[in-house]
């Protein structure tokens, strides 16, 4: 996303005609679109599990962009070490549990993205420290994996009848908030890199793909899904929550994303103060 000629023609119409509404009505367009979107999925895809390995395999091509970023132009800058930990732990933690409960086309692809994050991980430490910005990348991670224990252990399925129902709880926890340490950093750097921008636009996209599971499996059950079962009465609305809060996390930075990719600029983040007032 270097800096090129802003957008024309109809598109540039439409983000001019955009940036111009309040944030209001920003948010409420926002909201329309995804809207939009959930209900031609809901149309279109008739087995909406097919959505958990939509978000697995966009996750994973997110990773890839770092894996090419990393070997090709040799530096980790703009990247949290921190997000990638957190991701690492929540992966591994979510792939123990999978062999023990189903032993799927999911287990197989969170081994491959857990694999992928501990490569980066480890080119980050070791090979392209000199390029890290450690100072910017300053969320202490026990900020998110205290919470996240706390909660799996006030909250979690009662389906299974061992550990890994805390274990399983607490990865969904961890899930959602892995990518706060990333988004601080972007924020402190003000302008983003663009692989790092496509990484975690990424993300967005495969948590956006998350959260529409679980919403059009509520609508689908007419609201029975959240408390059909005694085991699930706080643990299917704590999952839905979950999802859309990172969704929610990731909402302003892929406005930010798709207003630069639109301009043709290079991406940049306000102030954390300032999110919602481009």
């Amino acid at each position: 996303m270097g800096r090129r000629r802003g957008a024309r023609g109809p598109v540039g119409a439409v983000y001019a005609w955009v940036r111009g509404q309040s944030v209001k009505a920003k948010t409420a367009l926002g909201a329309l679109a995804a809207f939009l979107v959930l209900a031609a999925l809901w149309a279109f895809v008739r087995n909406h599990n097919h959505f958990f390995v939509a978000s697995e395999v966009v996750h994973s091509a997110g990773i890839i962009v770092l894996i090419y970023k990393l070997t090709n132009h040799k530096t980790c800058s703009g990247l949290s070490l921190k997000s990638q930990e957190l991701t690492a732990i929540f992966l591994a933690v979510r792939f123990y549990c999978s062999v023990i409960i189903e032993k799927d086309i999911h287990t197989v692809l969170d081994l491959l993205t857990l694999f992928s994050t501990l490569w980066v991980i480890y080119m980050m430490r070791f090979k392209l420290n000199s390029s890290y910005t450690k100072e910017l990348d300053n969320m202490p991670r026990y900020y998110l994996l205290v919470p996240s224990i706390v909660l799996a252990i006030l909250v979690h399925p009662f389906l299974y009848k061992h550990h890994s129902r805390f274990l399983w709880a607490f990865s969904v926890y961890l899930e959602s908030v892995s990518v706060l340490p990333q988004l601080r950093l972007m924020q402190n750097a003000k302008m983003v890199e663009p692989f790092t921008a496509h990484y975690v636009f990424a993300l967005g996209v495969a948590r956006f793909l998350n959260s529409a599971h679980w919403i059009i499996k509520v609508i689908d059950t007419g609201g029975s899904f959240l408390t059909g079962s005694s085991s699930a009465v706080f643990w299917t609305p704590a999952v839905l929550v979950a999802e859309l809060v990172q969704t929610l996390i990731l909402a302003d930075f892929c406005y930010y994303y798709i207003k630069s990719v639109m301009l043709g600029q290079l991406m940049r983040l306000p102030s954390a103060h300032g999110m919602r007032d481009v």
